[in-house]
């Protein structure tokens, strides 16, 4: 699901955090109705058209409450998937599928709805050199997983935390003094590997950040004639990135302009979710 082993582990303590806000003590209603081990199934039925996204996230929320569980797919992460298709059955513990069943959709919705979304605003740029970004405007420990989204709806992940890149936004240019000092400061203090950006809000910030060897500028809130003069100021001596309120309404006014790239936090904190549902719960007779 994620590269490398920290990136696993990290999903399944954040998935048992999920677990536990859903199930502090009992499932109650569950316990009412079954209390005894009686082995099920339950179809994962599609009920809108998109880009389908976490299933093995999906899966990993039963297999935690029950290794046992069993989930057997019948599409992957990145497909289109239209509405009434069935993507997947789950085998066992009626009791496990019950419990398990609103936290692993809430995952599996959320993940599709962000791919769906961004491959909706990736096929806008289709043709253009501009790159489609996210940004850390995440949901509190679901970024490992809404990044992921991003990535299978066809978009690219910028900086995933504060240690990954150095971003000098508008408050951190105010705290040093100004965009040249920002800038000066952060060569000092960082290693010659790591990227500098610089957030600029217009032609005078955007050519002080050319003549002090920014690498990458950022033309936030910028009008598209604005965005036009700053990339003909840069030249080509830094990137180019695009910011501030871009969505899929609006994200044309931007491709004529030939910024680098483009981030949009509405990727992950507007997109909607995508309909997914689980149904038709059936007990199996099991064979002795």
């Amino acid at each position: 699901m994620f590269d490398g082993v920290t990136g696993a582990v990290n999903a399944d303590e954040l998935i048992k955090l999920a677990l536990k806000e859903d199930i502090t003590g009992e499932d109650i209603s569950t316990n009412a109705v079954i209390n005894c081990y009686k082995k099920g199934t339950v179809k994962l039925i599609c009920k809108q058209n998109g880009i389908i996204c976490g299933l093995q996230v999906f899966e990993r929320v039963f297999k935690l409450l029950d290794g046992t569980t069993q989930v057997e797919f019948y599409c992957k992460d990145g497909e289109k998937v239209a509405k009434g298709r069935h993507i997947a059955t789950v085998t066992g513990d009626i009791r496990v599928l019950l419990s398990g069943e609103r936290t692993a959709l809430n995952y599996l919705q959320r993940m599709s709805g962000i791919a769906t979304y961004t491959n909706e605003v990736c096929e806008l740029l289709k043709g253009s050199k501009t790159k489609l970004l996210d940004t850390r405007k995440t949901t509190p420990n679901m970024r490992i997983f809404e990044k992921y989204a991003v990535k299978t709806g066809g978009g690219n992940n910028h900086r995933y935390n504060l240690s990954d890149g150095v971003m000098l936004k508008d408050n951190h240019i105010g705290a040093a003094g100004g965009v040249k000092e920002a800038v000066a400061a952060a060569k000092r203090y960082c290693s010659f590997v790591h990227k500098i950006e610089v957030e600029v809000e217009n032609l005078e910030m955007c050519r002080q950040a050319v003549e002090a060897g920014a690498d990458i500028i950022m033309l936030d809130n910028m009008s598209a004639e604005d965005m036009k003069a700053a990339i003909k100021l840069i030249n080509g001596r830094a990137l180019t990135e695009c910011s501030g309120n871009v969505t899929k309404e609006n994200i044309k006014n931007i491709i004529d302009c030939g910024v680098d790239f483009v981030s949009s936090g509405a990727l992950t904190h507007s997109a909607p979710i995508l309909d997914l549902s689980l149904k038709n719960l059936c007990p199996v007779t099991e064979e002795k």
